[in-house]
């Protein structure tokens, strides 16, 4: 009979066997429980997307591994906090965050209740997998917990262009180079909307506060919350809910809910106006008269004194020739009927060469004249008044302009629903 001492060891050994084999067990089995309660957790993600986008699961296919963890963004945004935030979108909030990683991050907090939050998302969610250009702002993704509905972006160090555009100290620092890079980049991303995508997207909310800085003051055209997917034989579409900030409105689109390619083309014409001049369109009053921006624009335009609507911060450090071109293609892109007005990839031409030959404005839309405009004596009296510093030629031009042009009268919309007066 062996000794006691040496089967109390080896009971020992088999029992510290036994229970190792048991904790690993458990701790194997509470890992593949995790695992797969995650895996389960994020199919129900992926399906709550599904049900927003509905049910494109090609569209939101190739973003599923880009669904973020609730508490990742609580703690990169410090839960959300107040001092952690950006600004107050149309359906919510936007705050900034910084991941572990060290990447700066825009978290937007959707409504939960708002049903149009719920469209924004799923347009959001559909977009992120087939847009990627330059002047588009680049979403990062999203997160579905609990009750939130978070779409996590790249963080743009400027915010956005009416941060600077519509501040005395902020507009100091858009000299014309900026501008001009900004002007031609919301064109570039526009295009790419409209014609290089593989769907033509309407945007139908561009207006400064849309316009996202880089750091080096590259435009990013953001919000595709109230855009609108076409199939590339698809050209124009029509709504009875006028969604958008008033001011930027094409009037087809404000009156009778027809929406185009050539809705944005108006927006971007108010945008390039509102750059050049430094001034908003919504609100605008110009020398005691009730005109709005378009309207100011176009009359010193026809008379032959464009140089006078120029932002005054810029001094004279501009190309007049260059301003002057934008100007008219500006006036270009807000003409009253959808059809005079040029096309983004036109646009595009117009700003990239000088043998690209502009054509005379029409008046702008709300805006009508009972008079006529000789096609290139217009533009040569405004390079004229550039290069005399800014005075015309014995005020002769201008009352011939006037007599020319006759007596005009402003258009006013009424009985029309605009969700918003004043830009969000």
């Amino acid at each position: 009979m062996p000794p006691s001492g040496k089967s109390n060891n080896t009971t020992k050994v088999v029992l510290i066997v036994a229970i190792s084999v048991v904790a690993v067990l458990v701790v194997l089995f509470a890992i593949c429980l995790c695992l797969r309660r995650r895996k389960v957790f994020r199919r129900e993600q992926f399906e709550i997307a599904l049900s927003v986008t509905g049910g494109d699961e090609e569209g939101f296919r190739s973003s599923e591994s880009l669904l973020f963890d609730l508490g990742a963004l609580r703690a990169a945004t410090n839960n959300f906090s107040n001092a952690n935030k950006l600004g107050e979108g149309g359906f919510g909030p936007v705050y900034k965050g910084t991941l572990r990683d060290g990447r700066e991050i825009a978290v937007k907090r959707l409504s939960g209740s708002s049903v149009q939050g719920l469209v924004e998302l799923r347009n959001e969610l559909v977009l992120v997998a087939k847009l990627q250009h330059r002047n588009l702002v680049k979403l990062l993704g999203c997160c579905l917990e609990e009750q939130e509905r978070l779409l996590v972006y790249e963080y743009l160090p400027n915010t956005s262009l009416d941060k600077f555009l519509f501040d005395p100290i902020g507009r100091q620092q858009l000299d014309w180079g900026s501008r001009y890079k900004i002007i031609e980049g919301m064109g570039r991303g526009l295009l790419y909307l409209h014609v290089d995508s593989r769907l033509r997207i309407i945007h139908r909310d561009l207006k400064p506060g849309n316009i996202l800085l880089d750091g080096d003051m590259n435009p990013k055209i953001s919000d595709f919350g109230l855009a609108k997917l076409f199939s590339r034989d698809e050209t124009h579409g029509n709504t009875s809910r006028i969604a958008g900030t008033y001011g930027y409105m094409a009037p087809e689109y404000a009156m009778h809910g027809h929406f185009s390619t050539k809705s944005d083309v108006f927006s971007y014409g108010v945008l390039v106006l509102e750059i050049v001049t430094g001034r908003r369109n919504s609100g605008f009053q110009g020398s005691g008269n009730s005109i709005d921006l378009l309207g100011y624009v176009w009359q010193h335009w026809n008379e032959g004194m464009a140089t006078q609507v120029i932002d005054r911060s810029l001094g004279n450090q501009y190309q007049a020739r260059e301003v002057l071109r934008c100007i008219q293609i500006g006036l270009l892109c807000v003409q009253e009927e959808p059809g005079e007005r040029p096309s983004m990839a036109s646009v595009i031409l117009m700003l990239s060469s000088y043998s690209v030959t502009v054509p005379p404005p029409s008046p702008p839309a709300f805006f009508v004249s009972s008079g006529t405009v000789t096609e290139s004596e217009v533009f040569e009296r405004n390079v004229r008044t550039s290069l005399s510093g800014g005075e015309s030629s014995g005020g002769s031009t201008t009352r011939e302009s006037r007599r020319r042009t006759g007596k005009s009268k402003l258009v006013s919309l009424n009985d029309v629903s605009i969700t918003e007066m004043e830009p969000r």
